[in-house]
Parts: C-alpha cells; structure tokens; sequence
C-alpha cells in the first residue's frame, strides 16, 4: 500500500497492523480549513510533523476543530514536492522506551506550499495572510533561519535586496514572512499571533526584532507606511508569543522504514534533497514532549491545551526554555555529540553506556548547570534532568546520531553554554574559574574542528555555516606534534560563537590548555576527559 488517500480505505487492514487512522474526514476538514485557514506553519521539518501535526490531529479526534494545518516551506521547496506525492499524509512514528512504537497515520496537514514569490503557491499564500480566520502562523525553521547577515557581520545580499525593494518580491526567508504580514496590514491591520517554536531563548522577541528590521527599512526606503512598522512593533495586533518547544525527532532511519515495509507500506524510503535535506513520508521521534506557550493570542486560538500544550506567561515560558536550553538538555546534547564524533560513536544511545560520558554530562548537568536554574515550577528542573539522563538519552529505539547534532554547533554553543558563564558572571556565589566540563566542551569543539578522531583517523565534520572560516585555523594540525593554540586566541573571543570573550573572563588559557592535552596522542581525547572528571 503507498500512502496516499486511498489507502485510508483499507482501514481494517491498517487497524490489524497497529496504525491509530484519523478519526475523521480528511477531505471535509481540507475544504473548512481552505475556506477559514486558522492555522499556517512555516517549515516542514520532522519536529513539526512528529508534534505539532499530530497535537492538531488529537483535536481534529476529539471534534475540539475541524480546521487543520496549511504548511509553507521557504527554505527547500523540494521538500514540498517530495511530500506532495503523499497527498499530505505523514506516518507518526514513535519509538518509546520501553520497545513499543506506535504507528498514526496523520491527515491534519491540509496543504503542502512553496513561500516562492514566483510560485502560484505565494498567490495562494497572500489569500491565507488575508483570512479574517488566521489565528496563528508557528515557525521551525531552526535557529540559523533568523539570522540576517553573513560570518563577517555584513548583511546577506538576499537581505540587502529585500531592504531596498520592499514587499513586492522577497528572496530572503525572513523578508518572505514580513512580506506576508504587510499583507495582512493591508488586508485592514488583522490580528494575528507569529509563534516561533525554535530552540533559542527569547525566540518571540528575536523574531519580532529581526521583522521589525525589516519594516523600519521598508518605512526608510519609503516602500512601507510607518503604520506598518507599529503594526508589528505594538504587539496589539500581532503578538510574537515566547515558546519552549522540546522532543527529540531524528532524521527518518532506515530501521523504521523497514517496520513500516513490514506492516504493509510501500515507497517509504527517505531521500535526501540537493539542499542536504532529509525527507520521508514518515516521521520519527521520542515519546516525551513538551509545549510551552506564552499566552497572547490577539485572534484567538485552537484549544491546545486539551492536546497537552502548556499555556501560561512569558516569565514562565522564559525561566522554562532558559532551563532545557541553556543547562538541562541542549548542552548536554551538544557535549555527547562533540565527543561522541570524536571518539567513534554514531548514536546517541550507545555514548550512554561510555561511563566517561554519562558521567561527563551528568557533571554539566547537575552540578555546572542547575546551580543557575531558575525553577519555572511547572517542570521541575531536577526531574527534567533525571527524564534527559535516565530515560530520553539512553532510549535504544531513538536512531539519533552525534554527527546530526553536531551540526551548525557554531550557532549553539552562545546560547547553551554562554548564558550560564553569564549567569555566574552576574553571580555573587558562582565562579567561572570552578568550572571544569564547559571549558572542557569548548576544548573539545575546538579538538572537533581538526577533523581528526581520538584514534588518530579522519572524520566528517558535520555541516555549519563557519566551517570554511573555521577549519583553515586547523590546517597546520598534526595529532602528537605542536600546535600555535595563539591562532585561536581571536575565536575564544568571539561572543557571537561562545556568548562572551573568554579571554576577558579568564576560561581560554583553560580551554587551550585542555585543547592541547586532548591533540597529545591518539586516545588523548578520553584520557583528558577521565582527568577533568577525575579532578
């Protein structure tokens, strides 16, 4: 059977192999939610398709909407073109820790758009931005999608064209959403929520901020109205709600396309775009997820709530994201990718069983990284670490690999390890120079970037925007022969990468040092690490 939308008449079939089908009709909630779209979604990613898709299809189950999802892609239309294929239909794979999986067939996405100016897909767009009905449009497009300038600091040419022309034709992605929304400004000013999901703290007020660049270039040039810039700016009309988006969705592994060939499926297999994405017509991801949303909504919203999602006030949002971002899971995530590349793992589950490992992220976890939490009260940060250490990471079904968390590494490290060194900066108690896994992680990093493994072999560094600025710091890298660690003197302080100057506070003749002891010998990556834990 291929998924498409007749294979939801094969429904006892699909029943006998374990498949929870939608409870609905698909067909019936594409022509509500076209009439009156209530809900669009920019990026189509495994987060979105594992989470939000399958919240949104508990509430077309439980007759709490009959609206579904439109979603847009602005950054690989391949993606759209693959998944079209599937007559929007995504399998929901989720892999528990116990061995079970459970296996949904979703139908809660009702389009799949391109944001393609030159696309009939935009026309169709600018209706949806249009509809007095639109509630909300949710972002995951991952951190490095708000960035609007180069690794120079120079705004990216796509940006600066879009400055100068306006709404009329964007190329850049942030310049395609404000477009949008000068469409629904002159549409009469419609209220509307942009909810960024994206795992960075503040991300409503980021995302406001970089929109708000856009439109005071736009009211400069004369190609907006003024109007326009305090219809974003007020946050009367259009919110930008603070979120804390957390569940663990890998690429699609071939070990669950085989489950699904298996139970009956066809042409199930992933492909990876020309962009280096990955695709599947199914997704995969852990059981545990959490949804915390900052509750201003100027148009109303779908009852999430009653499909999990914790809905409460920014100060909360902000102490609960600053919690998993910045001390109780990202960091650590980031730490087992680091080392997990250098020392030859390719999953996550696997560097949990490393006793050096587990004992590396449990040191960052509880002992660097709690002393600065803030307990939001509605997650308590303790457990949320024991779930991380105890349950979530050491999950054997999760097919997650170091190498994709490594990925973009270069955007992460500021955010999840500098605002702790500025929490102990600000601290009266706290010191920096008692911490001895962060500056270790960053030695790693930095060990990471030469590309070569702790045995001494060759490795892939996973893709991030600064690797061609970064790796030619390495060129002269010998594992067991000197190395000038002043070449990296300018890296350690650069508060773009790390969040702060870690030559002003004091950590990069630490880190340095620590870079050295682990470029020693092959095997010198775990002998160091043993040592740090040791001392």
């Amino acid at each position: 059977m291929k998924l498409n939308k007749e294979i939801l008449l094969h429904k006892e079939q699909l029943t006998a192999e374990g498949f929870a089908l939608p409870e609905y009709d698909p067909a019936v909630v594409k022509k509500a939610t076209q009439a009156e779209p209530v809900w669009l979604q920019l990026g189509a990613g495994n987060i979105f398709r594992a989470f939000l898709a399958g919240t949104a299809q508990k509430l077309l189950k439980d007759g709490l909407t009959d609206k579904g999802i439109i979603v847009a892609e602005g950054y690989d239309y391949e993606i759209v073109d693959r998944l079209a294929d599937y007559d929007d239909l995504t399998v929901n794979v989720t892999l528990r820790s116990s061995g079970d999986v459970d296996k949904e067939i979703l139908a809660s996405i009702t389009d799949y758009l391109k944001m393609d100016p030159d696309s009939p897909d935009f026309v169709r767009l600018q209706e949806i931005l249009r509809a007095p009905s639109l509630q909300l449009i949710s972002l995951t497009i991952t951190e490095k999608g708000y960035s609007l300038v180069d690794n120079q600091g120079q705004l990216t040419g796509p940006v600066a064209e879009d400055f100068r022309n306006g709404p009329k034709k964007p190329i850049s992605y942030m310049g395609k959403i404000a477009a949008l929304l000068f469409t629904r400004f002159e549409a009469g000013q419609l209220p509307l929520a942009v909810v960024s999901m994206d795992n960075m703290s503040h991300n409503g007020e980021k995302l406001q901020k970089t929109l708000l660049h856009f439109a005071d270039e736009w009211v400069k040039n004369g190609v907006a109205p003024k109007a326009f810039a305090e219809y974003l700016g007020a946050g009367k009309q259009v919110s930008f709600p603070w979120t804390m988006i957390d569940k663990i969705t890998p690429r699609p592994d071939p070990s669950v396309e085989a489950l699904l060939t298996k139970a009956g499926l066809s042409e199930m297999g992933p492909v990876e775009t020309t962009k280096h994405s990955f695709v599947a017509p199914y997704v995969n991801g852990e059981e545990t997820e959490y949804l915390v949303i900052e509750d201003t909504f100027p148009n109303g919203r779908p009852p999430l709530e009653k499909a999990g999602v914790i809905f409460t006030d920014r100060q909360t949002v902000n102490q609960v994201e600053t919690m998993k971002v910045t001390t109780c899971l990202n960091p650590l995530h980031t730490a087992l990718a680091v080392f997990g590349c250098l020392l030859g793992y390719t999953s996550i589950h696997a560097e949990m069983k490393d006793t050096d490992l587990a004992s590396l992220i449990k040191k960052l976890g509880y002992d660097e990284g709690l002393p600065v939490v803030v307990d939001p009260k509605i997650i308590d940060p303790k457990q949320f670490i024991d779930e991380v250490i105890q349950v979530r990471f050491p999950n054997p079904y999760i097919p997650d690999t170091p190498q994709r968390i490594a990925t973009d590494t270069s955007q992460k490290l500021s955010v999840r390890y500098g605002e702790t060194l500025k929490a102990y900066l600000r601290s009266d108690t706290l010191s920096v120079s008692n911490l001895k896994v962060i500056p270790l992680v960053f030695a790693g990093w930095l060990r990471y970037l030469t590309g070569i493994s702790d045995d001494g072999t060759k490795m892939a560094l996973s893709p991030d925007p600064l690797l061609d600025q970064l790796t030619p710091l390495f060129a002269d890298f010998r594992l067991g022969k000197p190395f000038d660690t002043e070449l990296l003197r300018n890296l350690l302080a650069d508060e773009q990468v790390f969040g702060v100057d870690l030559n002003k506070i004091g950590l990069s003749a630490t880190v340095l040092k620590l870079f050295t002891e682990m470029s020693s010998s092959p095997g010198a990556v775990r002998t160091t690490i043993q040592q740090v834990l040791a001392s």
